[in-house]
């Protein structure tokens, strides 16, 4: 019997659904990102723009802020709540959601 935690359950049933319906606004989001921030991101090799995406999600607090609150404004009044005691861990998986996202659709 596999029980899962309380953070997997709202990543299954709440996160991962509101990603997939604001996909194609992320990557806009990213892209807009590379151009103002006059990045060679197309001229680097596969390897280098995963790791290019994974650093700027992880370093660029204003970047960061942005994409979770575009995903956390999706939320019920109800999910809010369950979020809250968890924000910390529900945030981490959030941005690595985001990044495992944009990595396999912009590299």
């Amino acid at each position: 019997m596999n029980i899962i935690s309380a953070e997997e359950q709202f990543q299954n049933e709440v996160l991962r659904p509101i990603l997939k319906s604001q996909n194609e606004l992320l990557i806009a989001i990213f892209k807009t990102y590379i151009v103002r921030r006059k990045s060679v991101f197309n001229n680097y090799e596969k390897n280098d723009k995963l790791i290019y995406i994974d650093h700027t999600l992880k370093k660029d607090q204003r970047l960061r802020n942005l994409l979770l609150g575009i995903i956390i404004g999706q939320f019920s009044v109800e999910q809010y709540e369950s979020y809250l005691p968890l924000d910390d861990e529900l945030n981490r998986r959030t941005i690595t959601m985001i990044i495992k996202r944009l990595q396999s659709q912009l590299v």
